[in-house]
């Protein structure tokens, strides 16, 4: 299935590039995200997900196929499987950026989505207000962050002068540190391990409506039973 969705970031549109384009900068505001190591140009992580009582949780890794400095345009493909076996998940993610003011960004996404297992239980329609309303939080995360991070990086550019003698000393041991870990396999990512994403309750109204018939019948089954026990 497609999935389109749009949202806006109060940041440049060359600001706001470099910040979607960091994986290891925007995974904690992603819902239900975790990553926990990178290797290479592989980012490696698992999303966690509610159908009501029953958890679910997809390890998988996702890559760039695409990253235009340029047309501001990128594609991640992305491929997690159910840790129980019950179903997997595979997307083509294509993000491209429209510069709405000096000072403003449109962030368009576009998903093909292919899942199976108790998650392909919803249909399109449902799935769309389930990616309309987790990009909505996404959205809400990012732009948080980038008010922190304005925050600290006006703090620290008034101490740069002092701190510029300390950076191009240490510039030599961090390439060192760096090609170490690169060497060493895969490097590890500490960050915290995310609540699960409930799609029922993410969903709202729509599942209501497609379950009522559902609810009805079970109601009018158990009415039936009591009356024969009585």
């Amino acid at each position: 299935m497609e999935l389109n969705n749009s949202f806006e970031v109060n940041r440049p549109i060359d600001h706001t590039w470099v910040v979607l384009t960091d994986v290891e900068r925007i995974a904690p505001c992603l819902p239900g995200a975790q990553l926990q190591e990178v290797e290479g140009d592989e980012y490696r992580g698992i999303v966690k997900i509610k159908v009501g009582p029953i958890t679910a949780q997809y390890k998988g890794a996702a890559t760039f196929v695409e990253k235009n400095d340029d047309e501001h345009r990128a594609v991640l493909n992305a491929k997690g499987r159910d840790t129980r076996g019950a179903g997997n998940a595979e997307a083509v993610i294509t993000a491209t950026l429209e510069e709405v003011s000096e000072s403003s960004t449109r962030v368009n996404v576009h998903t093909d989505l292919k899942v199976t297992g108790k998650v392909a239980q919803f249909g399109r329609g449902v799935m769309a207000d389930v990616s309309a309303k987790l990009m909505g939080q996404f959205a809400d995360n990012l732009e948080a962050m980038l008010k922190e991070d304005s925050g600290e990086q006006n703090s620290a550019e008034a101490d740069s002068a002092d701190s510029d003698s300390s950076d191009s000393s240490a510039d030599s041991p961090t390439a060192d540190s760096s090609a170490e870990q690169a060497s060493s396999g895969p490097r590890k990512i500490d960050m915290p391990e995310p609540e699960a994403v409930d799609l029922l309750e993410a969903a709202g109204t729509p599942v209501l409506k497609r379950l009522a018939p559902v609810i009805a019948i079970l109601v009018l089954i158990l009415i039936i039973r009591r009356r024969r026990r009585t």
